[in-house]
């Protein structure tokens, strides 16, 4: 198994080559929208070179359950409610939702969606392989 050093260099170089970014901004308090100006096609080209650096397989919607954030049962008013939050805890257990609690707006999600979640998503992957 990997350590952790070993899988953030790893998911740094991915995201340096996917964005077009210095390793210096990929730190693990970057969010890879806000900080690190990562758009929705971005996420493919991430999702390729995670799944070749790392021999993983990762289906859509795994790192980032889109399905749960257009769901009117989880979202209204372009707010996640509580029953939507908790489908994300249990989808995304590799991410520190606490922040995106408190103001649980869906377009924010994706702007605070750390490189370090990114590093618990393969360590996630990686222990359930």
């Amino acid at each position: 198994m990997a350590t952790k050093e070993e899988i953030f260099a790893k998911v740094q170089e991915a995201l340096v080559d996917a964005l077009g970014v210095e390793e210096d901004e990929v730190t693990p308090e970057a969010t890879l929208q806000g900080d690190l100006d990562a758009e929705s096609i971005d996420f493919l080209d991430i999702v390729f070179r995670l799944e070749k650096a790392f021999d993983i397989k990762i289906e859509r919607g795994e790192l980032f359950p889109e399905d749960i954030l257009t769901n009117a049962d989880y979202v209204s008013d372009g707010k996640v409610n509580d029953v939507g939050i908790t489908k994300l805890k249990e989808r995304m257990p590799f991410a520190d939702l606490s922040a995106f609690e408190q103001d649980p707006q869906v377009q924010k999600l994706g702007k605070q969606l750390t490189v370090r979640d990114m590093v618990g998503f393969v360590e996630y992957k990686l222990a359930q392989a």
